[in-house]
């Protein structure tokens, strides 16, 4: 069993008291960490705050370097990583294993943001007031950043917001979610061995509600928040006068045309798009949308796939649907089938219920005004919808209150523009499940889903502030 305390200022130092993770497969305990109180939070900020200046003073090249020894150390700790998240997690050991490979890759990516720093020259003698001036606009370090992570990505999304922050030259304090602390605590202290200044990076796992104190303190620039966008929102109205960066849930659709393909091959592809690791992403996806002229059949391939999806013990190698999160969760999901069922619903793969573990369940005939259609799921669940006409099928992906990002299986061009100038969402897939994710690129959401762009050049800029300085010849 694991035990740790918090990380402040580059040491690890006692909690006021302790959390212990419990495997949410079989229960038993397989951690225990450092509950940070007031004192310990107030400390964090304390050493952020104080490490802000060396922070700031790290050049590119410093910040890079440091990016990279850390990517190394965790490229030889992968396995470990891994194992950890079917611990801790509950996700699947072939997932945990690329989840922990795209680590490595985000810290990279990283790196070369940081070797890359961008300053733009400003030709100002356009307007007469402008006549013999130059701009020079560069970007510097907003300053102690507060970064929030969820239980589902707890290694890549804390990537997410620690190498981010070295890259910008920004100190962070990171609050991981209870269920899954250990692995910001581990990052933390491979950052720390590959150079970050004494309380540069500092993890402090705590009850999400303690974690507002956090964002008491006027020091604390920017909060980098990944989660629930009621707890988000509600974040942001504490913050209303500082900088938000909210990446929240979603209830990600796919449209499936008629020149799609291989249906069976579309049909397994969004089955893994919808119960891989129990459906626990905000960009899993809930609802599907095929073309009447080919319902019947793409129907029958996804019932079939979800029906055979491997589901089980996270250990095994061969699964990929393992237990929610919580008992909660499962029963919370089990209610909203039911409520669907009781509303007309039916069953095209009736998922059953077995502790933590809810199989992969298909719905189709689901009414728009219940849960399962309209809310995020957040559990392998995945509603079926036909439509006549391709507007059709854009409304209705359209009609959420989320929109994060959405998949359309096509190769009509004129289509694929269409979605790409209708679709309320913030990245949508061509060709695949709104479940794919490239470290590199621009992720985030509209409407509910949030605001702001995760990827390590686009945190970097949430990250800094553009500063203008104007020359004058003569």
């Amino acid at each position: 069993m694991r035990e740790h305390g918090v990380f402040i200022a580059g040491q690890w130092q006692e909690g006021a008291g302790a959390i212990t993770v419990h495997s949410p497969f079989d229960g038993r305990e397989v951690a225990r960490v450092g509950r940070a109180g007031a004192d310990q939070l107030r400390a964090a900020v304390d050493a952020a705050a104080g490490a802000q200046e060396a922070m700031g003073a790290l050049s590119p090249h410093e910040r890079a370097a440091i990016l990279e020894r850390a990517a190394a150390e965790i490229a030889g700790r992968r396995e470990e990583l891994a194992q950890l998240l079917v611990e801790e997690a509950g996700k699947p050991l072939a997932l945990s294993r690329i989840e922990a490979e795209r680590c490595c890759e985000t810290f990279g990516e990283a790196a070369r943001v940081a070797r890359s720093p961008h300053a733009e020259l400003l030709d100002l003698e356009g307007f007469p007031s402008g006549t013999g001036r130059l701009g020079l606009l560069r970007r510097f370090p907003v300053g102690v950043v507060v970064g929030i992570t969820p239980f589902n990505f707890p290694v890549n999304l804390v990537a997410h917001k620690l190498a981010p922050a070295v890259a910008a030259g920004c100190p962070i304090v990171l609050k991981p979610a209870s269920q899954t602390p250990s692995a910001a605590l581990l990052l933390a202290e491979i950052l720390n061995r590959a150079g970050v200044p004494p309380g540069g990076v500092n993890v402090v796992p705590c009850a999400g509600a303690e974690a507002g104190g956090l964002l008491e303190d006027p020091r604390v620039k920017l909060l980098s928040f990944t989660g629930s966008a009621q707890v988000g929102w509600g974040l942001k109205q504490r913050m209303w006068d500082r900088k938000v960066s909210l990446e929240l849930g979603g209830n990600a659709a796919v449209i499936v045309e008629p020149d799609a393909g291989d249906l069976e091959a579309v049909a397994k592809r969004i089955a893994a798009g919808a119960y891989s690791y129990a459906g626990q992403s905000c960009i899993s996806v809930q609802r599907v949308l095929v073309h009447e002229e080919i319902a019947a059949r793409f129907a029958e391939a996804l019932a079939a796939a979800t029906r055979t999806f491997p589901t089980g013990d996270p250990a095994s190698e061969a699964v990929m649907c393992g237990p929610m999160i919580t008992p909660g969760d499962a029963d919370r999901i089990e209610g909203w089938v039911s409520e669907a069922r009781a509303s007309g619903s039916r069953s095209l793969a009736e998922g059953r219920r077995d502790g933590s573990l809810v199989f992969p369940t298909l719905l189709d005939r689901v009414p728009e005004g219940a849960r399962v259609w309209g809310d995020e799921a957040f559990a392998p669940i995945a509603v079926l919808g036909t439509y006549r006409a391709f507007d059709e099928a854009l409304e209705r992906v359209n009609d959420s209150r989320y929109g994060l990002q959405a998949g359309i299986f096509t190769r009509d061009v004129e289509k694929i523009q269409k979605a790409f100038a209708t679709l309320e969402v913030g990245g949508i897939i061509q060709g695949d499940v709104p479940s794919w994710r490239a470290d590199a690129m621009p992720y985030g959401g509209v409407k509910q889903s949030g605001v702001g762009r995760e990827g390590p050049r686009w945190a970097v800029e949430e990250m800094t502030e553009p500063r203008l300085l104007v020359l004058r010849s003569g």
